[in-house]
């Protein structure tokens, strides 16, 4: 194998389940992994704490502006394996593909970052603009590792390494995830008019939002289509013969660019408060609540990206993703972000998750040529 596959390889046979997943350990393997790569290597490598254990990792090569960077972002951590049908932790290559756990969400991409700073300092390379490798812990989860790298971080441009079939993503949705709880009254089973059941007013609840999803849907924005919403749990009841007096579900509303997440949570406040009878709430805080990436296609980023794309035969029009990650936080804090990486994010998450070698291989030149035209 090539050596950028070969990393991957090594990336995928660590377990890095985020650990607020049951079983999961954490990124502190592939800290440790990391940290040997650029040590190795003479690469300027430190750690950053963001939880007990789970620090980002942070590298760096000097560039000839020293006022200017670049931020190279990727996380370090995966989702469960649970349900998957390949032995997650065994990076099998087959028809041109290295399956398992992370492999293209996004250990692929990380890869091909640490690879593209590695080969700039092999070949004596100082590219124009200061370069720093952020590896990031908790995107599978609640993002504290991008919000721990943001704080105070300045940079001139940001590239997020995601499965986006090496297109240049210019716009991510963004996503309010909360909680909504409908209070009822308990009484025995037999005497059902005595109690208020709260999972059949939740029912009306759910219906309420179902018929609001028109309203959503018909919303386009011109590069992730329209916004979403998804009951994704519910949870009441204590046993078959009460009468259920609480029950919750939660939600995962997708939200486009321009939609604010605090918006689209008083916009289910009024819908529950207009059904008549059902004592409801949207708990706070929420779940999670991150804004929607849009970066100007006329951005110095994107330009330079889609160069370096036509330039390797591939399609450089920007484009837009329905999923969100990392790089709405980088955009926040002031650094135009595109998103970028090798598979496709059909393949993110699944039970026999896999990456396109070649893809692999491509992406590494991406981001060596990046580097070196960003000035």
């Amino acid at each position: 194998m090539s050596p950028v596959l070969q990393t991957l390889a090594d990336l995928v046979r660590i377990n890095s389940v985020n650990s607020s997943y049951e079983g999961g350990p954490g990124e502190r393997e592939v800290a440790s992994y990391m940290r040997r790569f650029f040590e190795q290597r003479g690469i300027e490598v430190w750690e950053q704490e963001v939880f007990p254990g789970r620090p980002n990792v942070l590298a760096r090569l000097p560039g000839r502006d020293t006022t200017r960077r670049i931020v190279l972002e990727a996380h370090t951590d995966t989702v469960s394996v649970k349900g998957m049908t390949i032995p997650p932790f065994d990076p099998v290559i087959a028809g041109g593909k290295i399956y398992g756990r992370g492999s293209c969400d996004t250990k692929a991409g990380l890869a091909t970052m640490m690879h593209a700073l590695a080969s700039l300092k092999a070949d004596g390379i100082t590219p124009p603009c200061e370069v720093l490798l952020a590896a990031v812990v908790d995107e599978e989860f609640s993002y504290r590792g991008v919000v721990r790298l943001c704080e105070g971080l300045k940079a001139a441009a940001a590239i997020v390494a995601e499965p986006t079939e090496m297109r240049a993503v210019i716009a991510t949705k963004g996503v309010l995830r909360c909680r909504i709880v409908v209070h009822g009254k308990s009484a025995h089973s037999s005497k059902p008019h005595l109690g208020v059941n709260a999972i059949t007013h939740m029912a009306r609840v759910i219906a309420a939002i179902e018929a609001d999803n028109e309203r959503v849907s018909a919303v386009q924005h011109p590069l992730v289509g329209s916004g979403t919403c998804n009951v994704g749990v519910i949870s009441g009841g204590v046993q078959v013969n009460f009468v259920p007096d609480r029950c919750a579900i939660e939600i995962d509303r997708r939200l486009l660019p321009g939609e604010r997440a605090e918006n689209a949570a008083r916009h289910y406040q009024r819908l529950l408060e207009g059904l008549p009878g059902v004592q409801a709430e949207i708990e706070r805080p929420f779940l999670l609540a991150d804004e929607a990436l849009d970066t100007p296609a006329d951005s110095a980023v994107v330009q330079v990206a889609s160069g370096v794309l036509r330039g390797l035969g591939l399609n450089g029009d920007p484009c837009g993703v329905p999923f969100g990650c990392d790089a709405s936080k980088l955009s926040r804090a002031g650094i135009p972000s595109i998103v970028f990486g090798p598979g496709s994010i059909d393949r993110a998450h699944t039970a026999d998750e896999y990456v396109e070698l070649d893809q692999v291989e491509q992406a590494l030149e991406f981001q060596r040529r990046f580097l070196m035209a960003f000035a």
